[in-house]
C-alpha cells in the first residue's frame, strides 16, 4: 500500500512540475491570471481532486488567511477563487530554480523571515498588490503543520492587515495533508474540504485579533472533523 501511494506521489509530483512548466511558458500569452489558473485546474483534474465548500469568497476581500499543510493547498485555492491572488512565501523559495520563477513572474511577495527590514518591504510590497486589485493571500503559520493542530500565527500577517485595515477573509482547509504529503512521499486522490469565513476588517487597536482568528479557525477545523465522517 506504501509503495502505490509513493508511486501515486511521484505520479502527481510529475504533474504539478508539468503543470508549472506550462504556466511559465504560458504566462505572456494569456491575461492575467488565467496561466496559473490554468495550471492549477490542470493539477487538480489530472490528479482527481474534488472540492467540498462552505461558506463564499467574499469578492471585496484583500488578504486571504489560509492554514497550511499541504503544497495542495495553493492549487485548491486558486482554483476556487476568481481572484488575481499574490502569494506571501518566504524568500528562500524564490531563490529555487524553476520553481522560484513560477513564484517571480505572477510578482508574488517574498519574505524574510529572519530579517526587520523585509517587514518594511512586505508593506511596500504589499501596497503595490493592493492597487491592482490584486488579493493577497497568507499562510500566516509559516509552514506547513500536518497534524491538525495549526502552529501559531506569525506576527507578520496582523501587521500586514493592520496596516492598511484590510478586509480579511479566513480560509480553512481541512486535512489537506492526507491527500499530498511531501515529506512522506504520500498522495491519494479525493475530495478536499473548503470553508469559508466571514471577513472582517482588520482593526489595529484589537491586539488580540490575529491570536483569536486562530483559535476560530482551529474550532472550525476540530467541529467539522467531529461532526463529518467523511474526513476522517
Amino acid at each position: 500500500m506504501k509503495i502505490f501511494a509513493h508511486v501515486s506521489w511521484l505520479f502527481a509530483t510529475i504533474i504539478i512540475l508539468s503543470s508549472l512548466s506550462i504556466m511559465i511558458i504560458t504566462f505572456y500569452i494569456l491575461p492575467k491570471p488565467y496561466s496559473r489558473k490554468l495550471a492549477a485546474w490542470l493539477i487538480r483534474l489530472s490528479i482527481f481532486l474534488r472540492t467540498s465548500i462552505t461558506g463564499k469568497e467574499d469578492p471585496n476581500a484583500q488578504l486571504f488567511l489560509i492554514n497550511h499543510q499541504s503544497d495542495l493547498d495553493i492549487v485548491v485555492m486558486e482554483t476556487i477563487s476568481k481572484r488575481d491572488i499574490a502569494w506571501v512565501a518566504k524568500k528562500e523559495l524564490f531563490d529555487i530554480p524553476f520553481f522560484g520563477l513560477a513564484l517571480r513572474l505572477p510578482k508574488d511577495i517574498a519574505v524574510h523571515r529572519e530579517s526587520k527590514t523585509s517587514l518594511i518591504k512586505l508593506l511596500k510590497d504589499a501596497k503595490k498588490v493592493l492597487s491592482t486589485n490584486r488579493a493577497i493571500a497568507m499562510f500566516p503559520e509559516g509552514t506547513r503543520s500536518a497534524k491538525g493542530i495549526m502552529l501559531p500565527f506569525k506576527s507578520g500577517a496582523k501587521l500586514l492587515a493592520d496596516s492598511n485595515s484590510l478586509v480579511v477573509q479566513p480560509v480553512v482547509f481541512i486535512e489537506t495533508a492526507k491527500h499530498y504529503n511531501i515529506k512522506e512521499f504520500f498522495y491519494k486522490s479525493g475530495s478536499i474540504k473548503v470553508i469559508y469565513l466571514d471577513s472582517f476588517v482588520a482593526d489595529k487597536n484589537d491586539s488580540e485579533w490575529l491570536s483569536d482568528l486562530r483559535i476560530k479557525m482551529q474550532k472550525v477545523y476540530d467541529d467539522e472533523l467531529a461532526n463529518n465522517s467523511s474526513n476522517r
